[in-house]
């Protein structure tokens, strides 16, 4: 991993959730700092929580201005946010920070009408059905059938950022940061009962073709965005849209992923 720097050139820009918390951070900040616009800033400082921040990266990829960001919790999990408080001023804080490469998947989705759709997800794109039906899926893996029917709730492909989030709850693996590994994992899968999912290089191509799909209607979600009805779903890792969160020292993601592994 890279070390970063914060150059006397670089300018920051703050962007602010709608929470209270957030806003009423936000003024005291202002007044610590000669802030610039979004646009014009190398560098964006997001005060709020994990969604929020996922929010600020989503609207990155969508203009495709990727530019690095530093979180500030204000909001409620704040998993990808670093602490509020600390003696030194906030461009001190993001000069020292170190810097977190994050490739999203790219969801490649085809609807019952044949209408395409292609979104990106930072945590997981999650396959979920969408009535009382049991959902059948069949998986492929670069092409090859790997396993012609899962039949239960759904079935996710986890990034190592969101390996610890829905993933982790649906009892997939926690992937270290840097491994260049997704998760595949079932959702409450009735067939076959026993399989936990797989483990995949982050160069696998993955894709679900429904089965079933007028009886046993399937979404696909690349994390907040959603397509119903789907017959058929490709994933893969959008390496050429890496994207950069910055964390202070001693308190990096990779620290904190490792640490939920000892959780009990």
């Amino acid at each position: 991993m890279g070390e970063h720097s914060l150059s006397s050139e670089q300018k920051l820009a703050l962007v602010v959730s709608n929470s209270a918390k957030a806003q009423a951070g936000a003024d005291t900040l202002r007044k610590s700092h000669d802030w610039v616009s979004p646009e014009e800033a190398d560098i964006l400082v997001v005060l709020g929580g994990d969604g929020f921040l996922l929010h600020v990266l989503h609207e990155m990829l969508d203009r495709d201005t990727l530019k690095p960001c530093y979180g500030l919790n204000l909001g409620t999990v704040g998993f990808l946010m670093n602490h509020p408080h600390g003696h030194q001023v906030i461009g001190q804080r993001v000069k020292e920070a170190h810097p977190v490469p994050v490739s999203p998947l790219r969801m490649d989705a085809v609807d019952r009408s044949g209408v395409e759709f292609s979104y990106y997800a930072i945590n997981e794109v999650s396959m979920l059905r969408e009535t009382r039906q049991t959902a059948k899926l069949e998986v492929r893996i670069n092409g090859r059938v790997r396993m012609e029917e899962l039949a239960g709730d759904g079935i996710l492909v986890a990034t190592p950022v969101g390996s610890t989030a829905y993933n982790l709850s649906a009892n997939g693996p926690i992937l270290p940061l840097g491994s260049r590994m997704l998760a595949l994992t079932p959702i409450s899968p009735f067939r076959p009962r026993r399989w936990k999912g797989a483990i995949l290089p982050e160069s696998a191509e993955v894709e679900f073709r429904i089965r079933e799909p007028e009886k046993r209607p399937v979404a696909a979600v690349a994390d907040q965005k959603e397509v119903r009805e789907v017959q058929s779903v490709r994933i893969r890792a959008a390496t050429e849209k890496e994207l950069t969160i910055l964390f202070d020292p001693g308190y990096t993601l990779e620290e904190r992923i490792f640490a939920e592994q000892f959780q009990v």
